[in-house]
């Protein structure tokens, strides 16, 4: 049981995660610091889109799942239609790769965006 926790809880972080690097420079037009913790976040995210680098949180996923005496994701709320949208059915390289210039696309509007209001203050 504690183990199951644990996994789902890692899962919502991923998620969390995830939302982060698509979205965490629309909290740096707010709070200007964030773009310390985003930055890094995105490289990574470009990173394990671009280069089909293993992402640790899977690995430790899947690992907590195995501890807790399943064989893969459970068909609980968690697993249904959160990890279905961390782990879509038939993602391929070329869709991690798209998904990875949605990325760049989004954060580039972003800090154009901050950068051009930086300037002009």
């Amino acid at each position: 049981m504690l183990y199951r926790l644990a996994a789902d809880s890692l899962v919502l972080f991923h998620l969390s995660f995830i939302l982060f690097v698509l979205f965490g420079g629309l909290l740096a037009l707010k709070w200007r610091p964030v773009i310390w913790l985003h930055l890094p976040a995105v490289a990574w995210g470009i990173a394990v889109e671009v280069l089909h680098l293993p992402c640790p949180l899977t690995r430790w996923e899947n690992l907590l799942r195995h501890l807790a005496g399943q064989d893969g994701y459970g068909a609980g709320f968690i697993e249904h239609y959160i990890l279905a949208l961390i782990y879509p059915a038939g993602l391929t390289a070329d869709i991690q790769l798209v998904l990875g210039a949605v990325v760049v696309a989004i954060n580039l509007a972003v800090y154009g965006w901050l950068i051009r209001r930086y300037v002009q203050a």
